[in-house]
């Protein structure tokens, strides 16, 4: 059953949010999200990390022109609607005190950092400098003068799941470097809370896809090969199971954080809440694209072994109701990518490969 689309929720008014690193693929989302919902939202991002500028210095040509596409969209979204994005490195801790001055956040969430496991565990000092540093800078301007401070963390903190489903207390031993990092940045925002009463929420979000992403995740990989007619390409059986979720779900869930006061001081899983076997994506795919093969291959090592990730505390406490499950969120999202590759010229994209299913 396709979600039905609901009225416009306008409970954040009044608030004052700033988003560091909010010009990528969850950033502009979110921006519009809250926008929507009646805050005054702005942006710092440099957007050089998975954004504009990184595609100029690192992408293919052929990447790069339908990722920048995809990018140059997000802005115009949030232009549209007034959300101003400052250019500024969190990195500069001078400059990013300009924009907490100025703009007198009362929330702030903290969205910056090197967001593929991969590319971590590859260039380990590009990824502790730009995910610490950016988070020791935002915490310290925030003490002392917001209401709220937001970390997004990820999944990868579990690493290999003992069981078929964890909760948030479930035991933390991520492997690799992106989850040690975003490990590590929890101990640092709850050390913040104990030493200077700065009230936080830890967000633990899992296997995001959706509209203007191009983190070239499995979901994005497989749906390009399909418009391309290549193979579907999964590492490993197909059967592991990831807990995917929907974009929209996600910032929905951001949102009832800002606002329930009960989100203080506590970590949530955001997800869907269901683990789905990689193979039924492929399904899924194969069911819009017919006559598209699946190709196995080898796992990567550093990828955790996942699933569900229990989201009863936040239903309980936050009132949180993912709607989207794979069955209504991946016909969505082809539906877009489809959309996005009728205005752009597709043929010089035979080479690119997914490079893990994360």
């Amino acid at each position: 059953m396709t979600p039905q689309a609901l009225p416009t929720v306008r409970d954040l008014v009044g608030k004052r949010i700033l988003l560091v690193g909010g010009a990528g693929f969850i950033g502009h989302n979110l921006a519009l999200e809250l926008h929507s919902r009646g805050a005054e939202v702005g942006i710092v991002d440099s957007l050089h990390v998975n954004n504009l500028l990184s595609l100029h210095d690192e992408a293919a040509p052929a990447e790069r022109d339908l990722y920048s596409l995809m990018i140059n969209e997000r802005l115009a979204l949030l232009k549209a609607v007034g959300i101003p994005v400052f250019v500024d490195d969190a990195r500069d801790y001078h400059r990013l005190s300009k924009h907490f001055s100025t703009f007198d956040p009362d929330t702030v969430v903290l969205l910056a950092a090197v967001s593929h496991a991969s590319r971590a565990n590859k260039d380990p000092m590009r990824t502790l400098d730009h995910s610490f540093r950016s988070l020791e800078n935002a915490l310290d301007n925030a003490r002392g003068n917001v209401e709220h401070f937001i970390f997004l963390s990820s999944s990868m903190v579990y690493g290999d799941f003992a069981t078929d489903s964890v909760d948030e207390l479930a035991p933390c031993n991520p492997l690799g470097i992106y989850g040690a990092v975003k490990l590590g940045g929890e101990k640092l925002v709850i050390a913040y809370g104990q030493v200077f009463d700065l009230p936080y929420t830890i967000v633990r979000p899992s296997a995001l896809y959706g509209e203007r992403c191009i983190s070239r995740r499995v979901g994005q990989i497989f749906i390009e090969n399909a418009i391309l007619g290549k193979d579907l390409v999964i590492q490993g059986d197909g059967l592991e199971k990831i807990d995917f979720t929907y974009i929209q779900d996600f910032v929905e869930g951001i949102a009832l954080v800002i606002r329930e006061e009960k989100s203080r001081g506590e970590i949530f899983n955001i997800t869907y809440g269901k683990g789905e076997a990689l193979q039924t994506v492929a399904d899924i795919v194969q069911s819009e694209f017919p006559g598209i093969s699946v190709r196995f291959e080898a796992r990567n090592a550093l990828v955790p072994e996942r699933g569900t990730l229990e989201v009863s505390k936040a239903k309980s406490l936050l009132g949180y109701e993912p709607s989207f499950p794979i069955s209504a969120g991946f016909p969505k999202y082809i539906s877009w990518y489809r959309e996005l590759f009728e205005r752009f010229d597709s043929s010089a994209l035979k080479e690119m490969e997914p490079q893990s299913n994360e």
